[in-house]
């Protein structure tokens, strides 16, 4: 049986998911508005693994036959800035989200709640990855200043971003 505060962390972990999904989706919907359909592009392959996330952990309650409680999403932002001020926002984003993950497994392994501290090893990983990726792109976009076609290839560049295979 899953500890309690397992569960009430991992319910809290889905809404944060399932905002992080609308945060991208707003930051999909202004770089689209800015003529980045490149950027709005990444930030719509953002959106989707952050539901896939969301749904990974809602599944996860299910499988353990614990209850989920879907809570209230917050309205993300409309504006965001400049292409820079847009990753660097995401970056922001996923730093807290990696704290969030990193509070649940320390309560998974207060409570020696076993199967979760394994699912959420997956979630640590990510993180990891999501976190350089993006530290990636800020590097890159600090590296082409002002540079109107240095933008334009970063756009065609996250633009060309595929699906991740199995990457829920």
């Amino acid at each position: 049986m899953p500890a309690k505060g397992v569960v009430a962390g991992i319910n809290d972990q889905i809404a944060k998911e399932f905002y992080a999904a609308y945060l991208y989706l707003a930051m999909a919907a202004y770089c689209d508005a800015e003529s980045l359909p490149g950027f709005a592009h990444w930030m719509r392959m953002q959106y989707d693994e952050e539901l896939g996330h969301a749904l990974r952990l809602f599944d996860f309650l299910l499988e353990r036959g614990e209850r989920v409680q879907l809570k209230a999403i917050e309205k993300p932002p409309l504006k965001f800035g400049s292409p820079l001020e847009v990753i660097k926002a995401t970056l922001t984003h996923e730093k807290k989200v990696t704290a969030s993950i990193n509070k649940l497994y320390e309560t998974a392994v207060k409570e020696k709640d076993y199967p979760a501290q394994l699912m959420l090893q997956w979630f640590i990983n990510e993180q990891v990855e999501e976190e350089r990726s993006v530290g990636d792109i800020i590097a890159q976009l600090e590296m082409a200043g002002d540079s109107g076609p240095a933008l334009l290839m970063m756009d065609r560049q996250l633009g060309s971003r595929q699906a991740e295979g199995g990457g829920e």
